[in-house]
């Protein structure tokens, strides 16, 4: 996923959280902290919690600038020329199945593009359930990997998240710093939701 000045994020200095929102505020945060001096400052998506980087150098201006301010609509983007349906978002990449596999898929109304899009969408549906709770959780999971590794009853906690235990993890986390705490009970709680 392409960071963007609007993409929700959160920043921690050692185990205290010192910014939260968008990337440009979440930014502007970080490069006053890193000018102070103090702990290393850790920067996570707020939705997945995977770890963003920011380039430092320069001014806050400077800094701000390097950070693209988001995509614009779809006709704006430059046409690309070859196979496939840009336009539509549609993306060639290489599959790989046995003989038998593109056999049933070349027999298919539509063709194998057609049939394989049909198949993921069906998938897609019947585990959207299933497949959410998992990102939530696993989302939780690097949060409180990065930040709560080595804090006490990180694993009980960890056993909680993916059990689906909320009261077990609130009480394997009670002892946790309390902004490392809070944030991880956020991820949680969407993964328990």
């Amino acid at each position: 996923m392409t960071m963007t000045q609007t993409t929700p994020c959160i920043a921690f200095e050692g185990s205290r959280q010192i910014a939260a929102g968008p990337l440009s505020y979440v930014a502007a945060m970080v490069k006053q902290a890193a000018e102070r001096g103090g702990e290393p400052v850790l920067v996570y998506d707020a939705q997945t919690a995977h770890p963003v980087e920011i380039d430092l150098r320069g001014t806050v201006a400077q800094v701000l600038e390097r950070i693209p301010a988001g995509e614009g609509p779809l006709e704006e983007t430059p046409a690309r020329r070859g196979p496939g349906r840009p336009r539509l978002g549609v993306v060639a990449r290489e599959v790989t199945l046995l003989p038998r596999q593109w056999e049933w898929l070349g027999g298919q109304p539509g063709g194998a593009s057609v049939a394989l899009r049909r198949l993921v969408d069906e998938a897609r549906k019947a585990s959207g359930g299933r497949d959410e709770k998992r990102a939530r959780q696993e989302a939780a999971y690097r949060f409180m990997t990065a930040l709560a590794g080595n804090e006490t009853h990180y694993e009980e906690a960890t056993r909680a998240l993916f059990a689906g235990d909320a009261g077990r993890f609130e009480a394997a986390t009670a002892d946790w710093p309390q902004d490392v705490r809070i944030q991880a009970e956020r991820f949680a709680a969407k993964a328990f939701g």
